[in-house]
């Protein structure tokens, strides 16, 4: 009945042709439709009764109504036409001083400069401010369309018509690497088609891979015919790694520097190899490794995030104690569960019937618990030697909870952040 009253139509009951001779038709107005007939629009809305007659004797009715018309969205005047509106080729200019006074300065020369050249792109302008040039604390960005749109706005920034962004001390930028699940179908298509920076690393990616594992990383992330799924843990992993290092190395060519890394789960290999501690054939062997060992495991397990402390988590997991475990802390309020398959689901039904919003991770195993134990010696063979490299980028360790000298990242603390 619902896409009757979104088509306006009325179908036909099934399976009768004529009307039982035993009801009286003449009697209300009620008909038996034989065939569809058209449900015209009126002043008021469609509606619709629904019943079911229950064997057990349980009965139900329902009334539904049209849904209001949405109203047309209003359609975006050309990109010339509407003040601060830019177009799909937009540039920004990044512009930066010590204090405000400074960064009105900076935005005037810079307009000279583009105003006294007119082989000047501003598109080259814009790259080189982003990638050359220090970034001072007080900050604004011109988005421009062309370069009479750029002097234009470097000219406002320079009168104090805008609003630059300030600190009181020097801000820096942290790389943050996920786990398993941050994935989705044609991922990082778009940007290999429009980034050679970013094309070439995961070009450099694929070749580490192709030593190591039968598939191609290209036909797996277009999902080319013959190539394996990307829900199988032993691609995902060594996909969601090599877009996680392609992606930093394009925030880098942008002049975006981590001053720190982080990595949640099998994205502190990514963080490791980011930071300079492992080198991009040293994460790629090691996160195809880990994802073999998980696979031996596959469909015993499972994972639940919890938004429940690890404390009044670790009783509301009591009755399955042996076969759940905490395994991992993803904040104050967000705690992570794996174990049995089966325990899994029932607390997952558990947490449904008291109100708290638990959420199955979309894997097939219990990382981080015991389900991993027997796993040790495949895992850390596939390791290898591990010659990790002391980085001048911090890592924060999610293993350890602190930041550590990269080079104590042997294959034991490898198996650690699996464990």
């Amino acid at each position: 009945m619902v896409l009757a009253i979104r088509h306006g139509v009325l179908p036909p009951t099934l399976h009768v042709d004529q009307p039982s001779p035993h009801v009286d038709w003449s009697a209300g107005a009620v008909a038996l439709l034989t065939e569809a007939r058209p449900w015209p629009a009126v002043d008021r809305p469609r509606r619709a009764a629904v019943s079911s007659f229950g064997i057990s004797g349980t009965n139900a009715h329902t009334i539904i109504e049209q849904a209001p018309d949405e109203p047309a969205p209003a359609t975006p005047a050309p990109a010339g036409h509407v003040p601060g509106l830019v177009g799909p080729a937009a540039v920004p200019l990044p512009v930066s001083g010590r204090s405000p006074r400074a960064l009105r300065a900076q935005a005037a020369r810079l307009g000279e400069r583009l105003a006294g050249d007119a082989g000047l792109d501003p598109r080259d302008l814009g790259f080189s401010l982003a990638t050359q040039r220090a970034h001072h604390p007080f900050r604004a960005v011109v988005v421009a369309a062309d370069r009479d749109d750029a002097l234009a706005r470097l000219a406002a920034l320079a009168d104090g018509d805008s609003s630059p962004a300030g600190a009181d001390a020097a801000s820096k930028v942290v790389f943050v690497f996920p786990g398993q699940g941050s994935q989705w179908t044609s991922i990082a298509l778009d940007l290999m088609e429009t980034s050679p920076v970013f094309r070439q690393r995961m070009g450099e990616c694929a070749e580490e891979l192709s030593r190591l594992v039968d598939w191609s990383l290209e036909d797996v992330l277009r999902q080319a015919p013959g190539a394996p799924p990307l829900d199988r843990v032993d691609v995902v992993q060594p996909a969601l790694f090599s877009v996680m290092v392609s992606l930093a190395q394009l925030w880098r060519s942008c002049g975006v520097e981590p001053a720190a890394v982080v990595g949640h789960s099998q994205g502190e290999l990514a963080a490791a190899c980011v930071a300079g501690a492992l080198t991009l054939a040293e994460a790629a062997r090691l996160v195809v490794a880990r994802s073999r060992g998980l696979l031996a495991i596959a469909g015993r397990g499972g994972m639940v995030s919890v938004p429940l402390p690890a404390a009044d988590t670790e009783r509301l997991i009591a009755p399955w104690r042996g076969s759940l475990s905490v395994a991992a802390l993803n904040g104050v309020a967000v705690t992570v569960v794996a174990g049995d398959s089966a325990s899994v689901a029932e607390l997952l039904a558990h947490c449904a019937e008291r109100d708290v919003r638990a959420r199955q991770v979309a894997v097939d195993f219990a990382a981080h618990s015991g389900h991993v134990d027997p796993i040790r010696d495949e895992v850390t063979a596939g390791f290898g030697t591990v010659d990790p490299r002391t980085s001048t980028v911090a890592f924060h360790s999610t293993v350890t909870g602190e930041p550590i000298d990269t080079a104590g990242l042997d294959a034991d603390y490898w198996y650690g952040n699996l464990r």
